[in-house]
């Protein structure tokens, strides 16, 4: 924080931690348009809340909606098969409807995560574990080949319900 700051009486914005917000009337202004204090008093010119999400879709059951922030701040809305979706660190992959395509969203970006996550098929609440990344391996290829072995069916046994 410089001199000039001080006496203008801008400060670091205690919810998000930016520079140059101002407390005025007991209330904090802050230029970030993320943050809930975001004030257009402080903001630089052209600076706006981002933009609302969709309007809210039909969601039909097997399903589940994701409110989406991409990178420039647009709010989307997918509607997304819950038996498609996978973890994969901190995304989440997913099929969309209505054209089916695979996409792959970071899990800081989804505004209704919580709702999501409930929605999701977990193999840790259900008693099943998920396989290693050298059972897939086996799996994935004796399931692409047809083809079997004897350990592919001892991991077929042991992993009854899972698909590559």
């Amino acid at each position: 924080m410089s001199i000039l700051d001080w006496l203008t009486g801008k400060m670091a914005c205690p919810r998000c931690g930016t520079r140059g917000a101002k407390e005025i009337n007991g209330q904090i202004h802050c230029p970030n348009p993320g943050c809930p204090y975001f004030s257009t008093q402080v903001a630089k010119k052209g600076t706006a809340r981002p933009p609302a999400f969709d309007e809210p879709v039909d969601v039909p059951a097997g399903s589940v909606a994701i409110q989406y922030r991409n990178y420039r701040g647009q709010g989307k809305t997918f509607v997304a098969e819950i038996a498609s979706a996978r973890r994969h660190r901190n995304h989440l992959g997913v099929n969309v409807e209505p054209q089916g395509a695979r996409i792959f969203l970071s899990r800081d970006r989804i505004a209704n995560l919580p709702e999501v996550e409930a929605a999701l098929p977990d193999f840790a609440t259900s008693g099943q574990s998920v396989p290693s990344s050298s059972e897939r391996k086996v799996l994935t290829y004796h399931q692409k080949r047809g083809s079997t072995s004897p350990l592919y069916q001892r991991l077929r046994a042991k992993y009854p319900d899972w698909e590559a």
